[in-house]
């Protein structure tokens, strides 16, 4: 997720709200599409067996949200699948997205990136986590959300991209001088939310990982001293553990972020396009 963020405007409308708007009748009345569609996520799984959200033949289970575009809608193919290995081209900002509701799970992902890119910086993209409200409620992109960074030279930090209800999390940490609450384990415990009692915060959005070198800058081919990412053109295992209140970030076998009291709590899963081509070669839930 890259900083521009900061300078554009939210137009979210909460899954509540939505639901409420459009008048669900749960027995025995005809419910409209989109209102059908909108309940449905509310019946989140908790996952008890293996589900690969990306089966290597196509996109089944999965649909598409670009910017300006809207649904399903991908005229210039940023969304592919060729030999079991599913490509996203980054070019065009938006996310490929579970139909279904998900809570309870370790959801694990193997991807490297490619070598075409469409902004300046280093490489990026993202893991939204329990997604929830309207697709594109976060500035027309992705719907609110708790993104495990997939970015290099910080993969693993946390983003809390919010829409009208906000979204939160409880971090052990600290301030540092780059104005960014770090997560430092042993640290107190902090709440970090994006919106309290229906107000903007104010908050930097950023938690960066444990091992983000302190050098950190978003330039082509970053590798920090410490990092737990390969180098380019390398695949990559990167997994989140959605435990109830709690998400743990994982990049390569290495713990380097740590949330609880996460709101939301359930939700939506989705990979972004942002930017820069990446590849997906396992996208898979597991049970806890």
């Amino acid at each position: 997720m890259s900083n521009s963020i900061e300078r554009d405007r939210n137009r979210g409308v909460s899954r509540r709200e939505f639901i409420t708007d459009v008048g669900i009748a749960v027995a025995g009345a005809a419910v409209v599409p989109a209102a059908a569609e909108a309940f449905m996520r509310q019946q989140a799984i908790s996952v008890t067996k293996s589900i690969k959200l990306f089966n290597g033949k196509d996109l089944s289970g999965l649909y598409t949200w670009l910017r300006k575009l809207g649904k399903n809608n991908d005229p210039n193919n940023v969304f592919t699948v060729n030999n079991g290995v599913m490509r996203i081209s980054g070019e065009i900002y938006g996310g490929i997205i579970t139909n279904q509701d998900y809570e309870n799970y370790r959801c694990l992902i193997e991807f490297r990136w490619g070598e075409k890119m469409w902004q300046k910086g280093a490489r990026d993209s993202g893991l939204c986590l329990h997604c929830r409200g309207e697709d594109g409620g976060f500035r027309g992109d992705w719907p609110e959300n708790i993104e495990f960074q997939i970015y290099e030279g910080a993969t693993g930090d946390f983003i809390l991209l919010h829409g009208k209800q906000g979204v939160s999390v409880t971090v052990e940490g600290e301030m540092r001088g780059d104005k960014l609450f770090h997560y430092v384990p042993g640290k107190p415990a902090t709440e970090r939310a994006m919106i309290k009692d229906g107000k903007p915060t104010g908050i930097t959005y950023i938690i960066p990982h444990l091992n983000r070198d302190p050098a950190w800058r978003s330039e082509l081919g970053f590798r920090g001293k410490d990092t737990a990412e390969a180098p380019v053109g390398e695949w990559n295992t990167i997994e989140a553990v959605c435990d109830g209140g709690a998400i743990t970030n994982i990049v390569n076998g290495r713990t380097v972020n740590k949330a609880t009291n996460v709101d939301p709590r359930r939700g939506r899963i989705c990979i972004q396009s942002e930017g820069a081509e990446l590849f997906v070669r396992r996208w898979e839930l597991l049970p806890l």
